[in-house]
């Protein structure tokens, strides 16, 4: 009879999760292999063997995190109205990184001093991003937006999403503030600016 794996996908998540919430607590320096080992309840053998090295674990972080994300943006149902699908997008970035607040920050401000996602990891990355780009292209070729290249479209709403949802997540807005009333309308205002008005 095999011996039962305790190395599983199970505890890999696991571990992902704590070191991400260690990070988002206390910063880098508290990422100890042997205090996630403990908080998680497995050795740090088992680290090792899922992981290898502490960068390799940083970067299968910044993997997860966009795996996550990548799926929640693939899985948003298109209209065929580009402002309504960039509003729905954006409502999606938002949910996620609400959802995975301990990765947001490994995956957008390189918040581990020294770490650079290895090749493989930083074009699974920028592909999450391709529902954005292809919203933004089907909006021109359609003549619904304005004739722009679709990239200043891309890169203008991931701005606007990206400040809003960072904004929050940090607790940076006013006092007060009800972004998730305001959240959709400044999308919809954003993507409705580019509008083809003749």
């Amino acid at each position: 009879m095999p011996r039962p794996r305790t190395h599983d996908e199970a505890l890999r998540l696991k571990l992902l999760d704590r070191a991400g919430e260690l990070i988002s607590a206390d910063g880098p320096r508290a990422l100890s292999l042997r205090k996630l080992a403990a908080d998680a309840g497995t050795s740090t053998t088992a680290v090792y063997s899922l992981f290898g090295s502490k960068p390799d674990l940083v970067n299968a972080l910044y993997v997860e995190g966009f795996r996550r994300f990548g799926e929640r943006l693939a899985a948003v149902e298109r209209t065929g109205d580009a402002v309504a699908d960039l509003v729905r997008l954006g409502v999606a970035y938002r949910a996620s990184a609400q959802a995975d607040p301990h990765l947001y920050a490994i995956m957008f401000t390189r918040s581990v001093p020294g770490f650079e996602p290895n090749h493989e990891a930083d074009r699974f990355a920028r592909a999450t991003l391709n529902p954005l780009e292809e919203i933004a292209a089907d909006g021109v070729a359609s003549g619904q937006f304005t004739d722009v290249p679709p990239s200043v479209i891309t890169i203008g709403a991931w701005g606007v999403v990206h400040g809003l949802v960072s904004l929050e997540l940090s607790g940076n807005l006013p006092e007060g503030f009800n972004v998730s009333g305001a959240y959709e309308e400044v999308l919809r205002a954003y993507a409705s600016g580019w509008l083809r008005t003749t």
